[in-house]
């Protein structure tokens, strides 16, 4: 990894700051994004006393918005004449349903959307630095949950745990369609199940869902530690070069759902993607 650019997004605490230590201390330059400068400063403060002599920059944005999206895209892509890996790992719980300003609804907006407008206009930027990989955290809170195209943003029946499953499925499916059109540009792409992981994960929630959640991390949460393995694993191993549009777990290929291999709702959901995303078909 020495002198190769990896862009991580929900860098700054849990797996994502981990995993960015982990790079720079194989000679990565981090490109740090987070959402609050206070976290930023003390992670690049943190970066730089485990990794010392540590490549570094940050940006910020809110990754629930189109407009910030774009603007992030735009300034890491001004900035970087080449990345090596993007690491898409920012993403959140809801426990009430609430909608940005581009009328989405957030948990689909953050954990989703943000992956598909970043892969995308950053594209160029890996195909200059082939062979580049794209790494997105997925979870295996996928299962049991199927999209439905006719509500994307959730306006019936909002249930915080399946609205969150579903936007994991729709991070696994955009994997499988991303690989596919990255095909022949030296550019893979895979994503992974980090484990239940004890992050800030469901903090930004409060009452009894935050209590709840926060007693079953006490209870069986790994380390953040741990579950950052898969994804330096996908990131800098040679032995997963080979590998585009797969699902990983513990660093080694797993299976998915049924739903989540389903390749007719992998291309309908990224065509439903580039709408919202006004991005050219």
């Amino acid at each position: 990894m020495q002198g190769k650019v990896c862009v991580i997004t929900g860098a700054t605490s849990g797996i994502g700051l981990v995993a960015a230590e982990r790079l720079a201390a194989k000679g990565a330059r981090l490109v740090l994004v987070g959402r609050d400068k206070a976290r930023g400063e003390a992670a690049l403060a943190r970066i730089r006393q485990r990794a010392p002599g540590a490549q570094l920059a940050i940006h910020y944005a809110d990754l629930s918005l189109l407009a910030e999206m774009e603007r992030l895209a735009a300034a890491i892509a001004a900035a970087e004449p080449r990345i090596d890996v993007l690491i898409n790992n920012a993403g959140a719980m809801f426990s009430r349903r609430s909608v940005t300003a581009d009328g989405l609804e957030r948990t689909f907006a953050l954990n989703h959307m943000a992956y598909f407008v970043l892969s995308n206009r950053l594209r160029d930027r890996l195909a200059a630095a082939s062979p580049a990989r794209i790494v997105s955290v997925a979870s295996e809170a996928h299962r049991g949950n199927t999209l439905d195209f006719d509500d994307l943003q959730s306006t019936r029946n909002y249930r915080a745990f399946t609205v969150y499953g579903r936007s994991k499925l729709a991070n696994i499916l955009f994997t499988r369609e991303l690989a596919r059109r990255l095909a022949g540009t030296g550019v893979i792409a895979n994503c992974l199940h980090p484990g239940f992981v004890a992050t800030r994960f469901g903090d930004n929630n409060g009452g009894l869902f935050r209590l709840g959640v926060g007693i079953a991390k006490n209870l069986f949460a790994i380390a953040p530690e741990q579950g950052a393995e898969t994804i330096v694993h996908l990131a800098a191993a040679p032995e997963a070069a080979g590998v585009s549009g797969g699902y990983f777990a513990k660093s080694r290929p797993a299976t998915p759902s049924a739903a989540a291999q389903d390749d007719s709702a992998a291309k309908r959901l990224w065509e439903a993607s580039e709408k919202i995303a006004k991005l050219p078909a």
